[in-house]
């Protein structure tokens, strides 16, 4: 339960300003606020509203990495992905895949199964099996057939990339850290070392400095256009990764589906996420502007290419795609000539009093907070994280409640569960959000705009047609009650919104 304060309610200094409220930030802020600093994070927009709300969701080790020789990495991913499972149930869920297997096309059968039993090594599980044509078939109806021999499977995870960013942040303020939204930075120096912020607050206009022991630029592919940062950030390759989201009524699948996309064989999939189906994913130079990342007609294009190749009996069309989704993710320029050899390392480095921080893949966010807070306490002791200890408080609600408990945790599920009317408990249409968290959200959540609602702290607007706009009398309601937002800012709300939905989310014209 986190309401957002006024700049004047802050503390004048912190021993640890995180700038950056994705993944990384996010990360970072957590395992500080455990320590017992005091610990400030803020960002310009709104928690996770760049690359960390438009992931392909995937909590995963990588199969590719490991074909691309990146043996750390890989085995470093698999760690996170089990250790997330076993910490944030509800929330970080096993997601099973399917790659079909095909007589004279790549992969092989026996260089899957290789791959894969290096795979379950790494976790120290056998998860993966063979399935016959027969049995690959029934698990799949609409797998293409001809030249079908079986299908491996495997298993990785998936998550909700925003809630997952969320759950950090709100955890850390109940560990006595301080969030913002809506709040830029602009870093400050004093005879050459970074001293701390001067912050603005987007919302009331305000604007205060702030001191820091030490500070963190954690914002990703903005990293080195951070106002008064030093000019030490590595180059970026900004890549655009573009998905393509289905009604289940249209395009309905009991699994994830992988396999290598016949134009240029990288992998692609297609899988069931929170009452919709999402296809991707491109890897492409995004040379355009990074607050407002759109998928191409061409991406667009490429994905449903995929889609009949491997699903030609649905005959998938642009016309039945219900939203759209682009992501920038802040790749480190390695100079290769294919953006998907690019490694997704994280890279760090120093200025005095400044700690950047950027790369790395949404998995192993943990991994990349631990080495943020490593070489800040060589400065600051007392920002050294706990490796060992559960990066969230379990709770085993019974299984009905899971997804709640995962989404929330456990103080804020329970309260939920007492404060919101049991009759908003019924879910929204066919998803599986209900009226009490959008409530809750609106209430507790730090929801400035209306967007925030329904792009990050609830998915409605990804999963449902038209951008949920039908559901918008009923949820503007809820914000008036809840926000005391008037019929003036509800229909500029309103607007905000379908513009922001129309510009980046709607289907492109066939």
């Amino acid at each position: 339960m986190t309401a957002r304060i006024e700049l004047s309610a802050l503390d004048p200094g912190y021993d640890l300003i995180v700038v950056g409220g994705g993944i990384t930030g996010a990360g970072v802020f957590r395992e500080a606020a455990r320590s017992g600093a005091r610990v400030l994070l803020v960002e310009a927009r709104d928690y996770a509203s760049g690359t960390s709300s438009r992931s392909s969701k995937l909590v995963h080790g990588g199969l590719r990495y490991l074909k691309n020789g990146q043996w750390r990495l890989t085995l470093e991913s698999v760690r996170e992905r089990e250790r997330l499972l076993d910490e944030a149930p509800g929330l970080v869920e096993p997601q099973t895949f399917l790659m079909p297997i095909y007589a004279g096309r790549k992969p092989g059968r026996w260089l899957m199964q290789f791959g894969l039993r290096v795979y379950d090594w790494m976790a120290g599980a056998r998860r993966s099996r063979w399935l016959d044509a027969p049995a690959a078939r029934a698990a799949e109806a609409n797998l293409a057939d001809d030249g079908l021999l079986g299908a491996m499977v495997y298993e990785d995870a998936r998550t909700d990339d925003a809630r997952l960013v969320l759950r950090l942040i709100f955890d850390a303020c109940a560990d006595g850290g301080t969030a913002l939204n809506y709040v830029a930075a602009t870093l400050r120096s004093e005879n050459g070392r970074v001293c701390g912020v001067r912050l603005r607050d987007a919302v009331s206009g305000c604007e205060r400095d702030i001191e820091a022991g030490m500070v963190v630029n954690a914002t990703g592919a903005w990293a080195a256009a951070l106002p008064g940062a030093p000019a030490a950030a590595p180059k970026l390759r900004p890549l655009r990764g573009s998905h393509l989201l289905f009604s289940p009524r249209r395009f309905a699948l009991r699994h994830a589906v992988s396999w290598l996309h016949p134009q240029d064989q990288r992998p692609v999939f297609a899988y069931p996420w929170e009452g919709a189906v999402i296809c991707g994913t491109t890897d492409l130079d995004h040379r355009e502007a990074l607050d407002t990342p759109r998928m191409t007609p061409a991406e667009r294009d490429y994905l449903l290419a995929g889609l009949a190749a491997q699903f030609p009996s649905l005959k998938l069309g642009a016309g039945d795609v219900i939203s759209t989704y682009a992501g920038v993710r802040p790749v480190v320029d390695g100079g290769k000539d294919d953006p998907s050899a690019e490694s997704r390392e994280s890279a760090l480095w120093r200025a005095p009093g400044l700690i950047g921080i950027t790369g790395g893949k949404l998995t192993t966010f943990r991994v990349t907070a631990h080495e943020v807070l490593r070489a800040a306490a060589t400065e600051r002791p007392r920002l050294a994280p706990e490796s060992a200890r559960p990066l969230f408080a379990s709770a085993t609600p019974v299984a009905s409640q899971r997804r709640l408990y995962g989404r929330l945790g456990a103080a804020a599920a329970g309260a939920l569960l007492q404060q919101v009317p049991g009759e908003d408990l019924r879910t929204i249409g066919e998803t599986p959000w209900t009226w009490a968290e959008l409530r809750w959200a609106a209430r507790h959540e730090q929801v400035v705009h209306l967007d925030d609602l329904l792009l990050r702290r609830t998915r409605l607007g990804l999963v449902i047609e038209e951008g949920a706009r039908a559901l918008l009398p009923q949820v503007l309601a809820i914000c008036r009650e809840e926000l005391g937002w008037d019929a003036q800012r509800c229909a500029s709300e309103e607007q905000r919104y379908l513009a922001c939905w129309r510009a980046q989310h709607a289907p492109l014209a066939a």
